[in-house]
């Protein structure tokens, strides 16, 4: 069943495109909206003041809203997209590069990976693989090809 806005119709590489349009419009109001209500939005680190996760749409918008909000920082690309195959059709597992600039015109771009399962739509689970933010990781965090060693339970074996 597909309500008026069409959400179970959204595949897993549908809301990752519109996850990155919010991203690049900076729009926590269109990046939560992906959410389902009960959805968990997890980070690989945390920082003083910052939560390791948010639980539930409005914990994603109200977080985002803060925290773009006081950003100088633009995303102006998200570039290198890469969608690996997952062992779950529900979940997409993209890599991609973000390319920021400050108003000042200085600029930086990131790697990134993220994982994302969506259920009816909307995503139920974001995250980041903890190698991430682990020093030591080298097999994983240099480029490997992916594998289930590096994303367990995430990789389809075939």
């Amino acid at each position: 069943m597909t309500d008026s806005r069409g959400l179970t119709s959204r595949t897993p590489r549908t809301v990752l495109g519109c996850y990155h349009r919010a991203m690049l419009d900076k729009s926590a109001d269109d990046l939560a909206d992906l959410y389902a209500v009960d959805a968990l939005h997890e980070f690989p680190f945390s920082a003083p003041g910052f939560p390791a996760r948010f639980t539930g749409r409005e914990e994603v918008r109200a977080g985002y809203r803060a925290a773009w909000g006081a950003s100088p920082l633009q995303v102006v690309e998200i570039a290198d997209v890469a969608v690996r195959p997952a062992a779950d059709p529900g979940t997409v597992v993209a890599e991609h590069v973000v390319v920021v600039r400050s108003a000042e015109g200085d600029g930086f771009a990131v790697p990134g990976l993220l994982i994302i399962e969506v259920r009816d739509g909307l995503i139920t689970r974001k995250r980041v693989p903890r190698w991430i933010a682990r020093a030591g990781a080298p097999d994983c965090a240099s480029g490997a090809p992916m594998t289930s060693e590096c994303y367990p339970g995430q990789v389809s074996q075939g």
